[in-house]
C-alpha cells in the first residue's frame, strides 16, 4: 500500500487478510486513487517520521478528514478553485488553531493551497492513513452495526480481528447502519465479515434459491 517515491510533492514535506471462519461471508472490494495524492501523502508521512511526530500528525489528518466529511460548506470552500488562496489560508489557520494541529500539518495544508491541490485533500488523507497503517502494522476496519456497540464489544471485535489478520494494531471505525436489522458487519482490507441479521437472511434466501433451482 505504500506509494512509490515521486517528485510531484516537494521534498520539504518530506493488508493482510486471512480466511474468514466457516459460515462468514467474505466479499472482495477494490479502488483506485490519483498517484499525485499518494505522493503528497508520502511527503507528509516522511516529514512526520523525520520530526518524530507521526502519531500527532496522524491524529491531525484523522480530525481533518472527519471535518471535511461532515461539513459540506467547508469542503466546498476548500475544494473550489474559484475561491482565492488567501481565504483558504485563513480557514486553514482557523481550523488548525481550534483543532490544535501540529505546525507541520498546517504548513502542509498551506502548501496544498499554494499548489492549488486542495481538491485532492480527501484522497491525500486516505493515502496518508494507508501509509501510516503500513508503517505501524495497523489494520483499519469499518464496523457497521444496527445500533451503537459498547466499548467492550468493540474491544472484543478488535481483538478477534487482531487474531484473524495477525496485525499489531486494530483501528475500528464504527458506523451506524439500521438496515442491518441487528448484528454487525466488519470490513477490513479486501474482506468483509457479515454477522448481521440481514446478511443471514440473504444467505438463507440464496441457499433456498439454489435448492429450488436444482430440484
Amino acid at each position: 500500500m505504500l506509494a512509490a517515491r515521486s517528485t510531484s510533492a516537494p521534498r520539504a514535506f518530506s493488508s493482510r487478510a486471512t480466511a474468514a471462519p466457516r459460515g462468514i461471508r467474505v466479499i472482495a472490494m477494490a479502488g483506485k486513487r490519483n498517484d499525485v495524492s499518494d505522493s503528497y501523502a508520502k511527503a507528509l508521512v516522511e516529514l512526520a517520521e523525520e520530526k518524530n511526530t507521526l502519531e500527532s500528525v496522524h491524529a491531525d489528518v484523522d480530525t481533518l478528514a472527519g471535518l471535511v466529511s461532515a461539513n459540506q460548506k467547508l469542503s466546498e470552500l476548500l475544494f473550489n478553485p474559484v475561491v482565492e488562496a488567501g481565504k483558504k489560508r485563513a480557514v486553514v489557520a482557523k481550523i488548525s488553531k481550534e483543532a490544535g494541529f501540529q505546525k507541520y500539518t498546517t504548513n502542509f495544508l498551506n502548501l496544498l493551497v499554494e499548489k492549488d491541490r486542495m481538491n485532492l485533500l480527501n484522497e491525500i488523507c486516505e493515502s496518508f492513513e494507508e501509509q501510516y497503517c503500513t508503517l505501524t502494522d495497523t489494520q483499519v476496519a469499518t464496523l457497521r452495526s444496527a445500533v451503537k456497540l459498547e466499548q467492550e464489544q468493540q474491544f472484543l471485535i478488535a481483538k478477534k480481528l487482531q487474531e484473524l489478520t495477525g496485525s499489531k494494531n486494530i483501528k475500528l471505525k464504527p458506523i451506524i447502519d439500521q438496515s442491518l436489522i441487528a448484528g454487525f458487519v466488519v470490513e477490513y482490507g479486501s474482506s468483509q465479515i457479515d454477522l448481521s441479521v440481514r446478511g443471514q437472511i440473504e444467505k438463507v434466501a440464496e441457499e433456498l434459491t439454489r435448492s429450488m433451482a436444482t430440484a
